[in-house]
């Protein structure tokens, strides 16, 4: 018999549920008709005529990622149970006084089950901030859930709380392991369309980065996923219009934190103009000079190219001009990610070249930046930001390069240092 408890707290469709659990499981329809428009249950996407099968019912392509939901079948949901209370935090670090302040807040606005926008810098040390939280949830046996849009995100966190906290825990994604009922899940936000009124906190990180920005849907995901009244906290080092007029509605508290952990300010990128990574074929001679002096420091170096074309073709260049450099390229379709991600970060790799699958949510100690084509369309104020704060995060080394190589000046790098600037003024550099 399927194990009831890793249904506590889900809610999936007819045919991802086990039939002999059919009988103690709660339903309600998959689309629900409202003034003659039919909308999805999961999801609320407003359907036309276009999401009709054949057999005349209705079915959703929005979450249908996820599994089919239609309007002839029902979700079965069971509802989440809590977990025994236990004293679960083994991290042994402290915060400094004003990441202290922050956690305190969270913790009073959580248990009045307000919500917050946790908005700090990067390298503010965000996740150390939440543990006060975590640890008063965890210890009363309540279920907690963080997600990201970043799967690289996602990563980084459940093996950092994994070491923080004694508690069960899953890793849910689209590749990965799954589900198994756990006091901790750690999912990117689509997984969240599986559950139901399961999380008694929840905690959304990156809210800034594609596609939970401005997506509605992924909005809903979160919202139906937590139990009512529960608080959800957001965390972002860059705000969004969205999470603006909601703050302004009064229904997120801002918290505010403009330095980083260590009490030093944020590298101010540099911007060198040039025409481009490659003339005539071969690398550009600035980037040539520029990369040479950096190399000169031993310091670790990380490449940004907008393109994944790019990244592999600039990655054979340098290689063929630098042979004996421990170099590699990783995107969102390499093979061996996770490996080479881990490889730079303990040095086996030397210089790492990358697409935007690395702009927020890893840290690297003493690292540099260098972001080619700095001007393309695909870099965003936000992405800008993210891609900067990869710098200066250690307190071995609280400084280091952001350079921004361009043909021209963008909107995105000039809103990108005024906002890097401006917070270094808040912080009272």
């Amino acid at each position: 018999m399927e194990d009831e408890k890793n249904y506590w707290g889900r809610r999936l469709p007819a045919r991802e549920w086990p039939n002999n659990l059919k009988a103690v499981a709660h339903t309600m329809p998959g689309m629900q008709e409202v003034s003659g428009q039919w909308i999805c249950q999961r999801c609320q996407s407003k359907l036309d005529e276009t999401n009709r099968l054949p057999q005349g019912a209705f079915y959703c392509r929005n979450c249908i990622q996820m599994g089919r939901v239609r309007s002839d079948e029902e979700l079965y949901y069971l509802m989440q149970r809590e977990f025994s209370p236990a004293d679960t935090c083994r991290w042994s670090g402290q915060l400094n006084s004003d990441q202290e302040k922050i956690a305190q807040k969270l913790l009073d606005y959580s248990r009045k089950g307000k919500s917050c926008l946790v908005h700090a810098v990067t390298g503010a040390g965000k996740t150390e901030m939440l543990y006060p939280l975590l640890t008063d949830y965890f210890n009363r046996g309540r279920v907690v859930g963080l997600a990201s849009p970043r799967i690289d995100v996602c990563r980084e966190l459940y093996h950092r709380l994994q070491m923080a906290f004694s508690v069960s825990s899953c890793f849910l994604y689209a590749e990965g392991e799954d589900y198994r009922r756990s006091q901790l899940i750690v999912a990117t936000i689509p997984q969240l369309f599986r559950f139901y009124q399961a999380f008694d906190l929840l905690i959304v990180d990156e809210v800034d980065a594609f596609p939970f920005d401005e997506n509605m849907q992924l909005y809903v995901a979160v919202d139906q996923a937590r139990k009512p009244n529960t608080p959800i906290h957001f965390l972002t080092a860059t705000t969004t219009p969205l999470l603006e007029r909601r703050m302004q509605r009064g229904e997120l508290y801002r918290l505010t934190l403009a330095k980083r952990f260590h009490k030093n300010p944020l590298i101010i990128p540099r911007v060198f103009y040039w025409s481009g990574y490659q003339t005539n074929g071969r690398l550009s001679r600035k980037f040539l000079y520029h990369f040479k002096r950096q190399r000169e420091t031993g310091f670790p170096l990380l490449i940004f190219l907008p393109l994944i074309q790019w990244g592999e073709t600039f990655y054979l260049q340098l290689l063929r001009l630098y042979p004996k450099l421990r170099v590699a390229f990783v995107s969102s379709c390499s093979q061996y990610r996770k490996e080479l991600v881990e490889d730079f970060r303990t040095g086996r790799i030397e210089i790492l070249i990358t697409t935007t699958i690395l702009e927020r949510g890893v840290t690297f100690p003493k690292v540099d930046v260098f972001v080619l084509e700095a001007d393309h369309s695909l870099y965003t104020k936000s992405s800008l930001v993210q891609i900067a704060g990869r710098v200066g995060r250690s307190q071995e080394r609280p400084n280091g390069l952001v350079y921004f190589f361009a043909q021209e000046q963008t909107r995105a790098i000039k809103q990108a240092i005024q906002e890097i600037k401006q917070m270094n003024k808040e912080a009272g550099f």
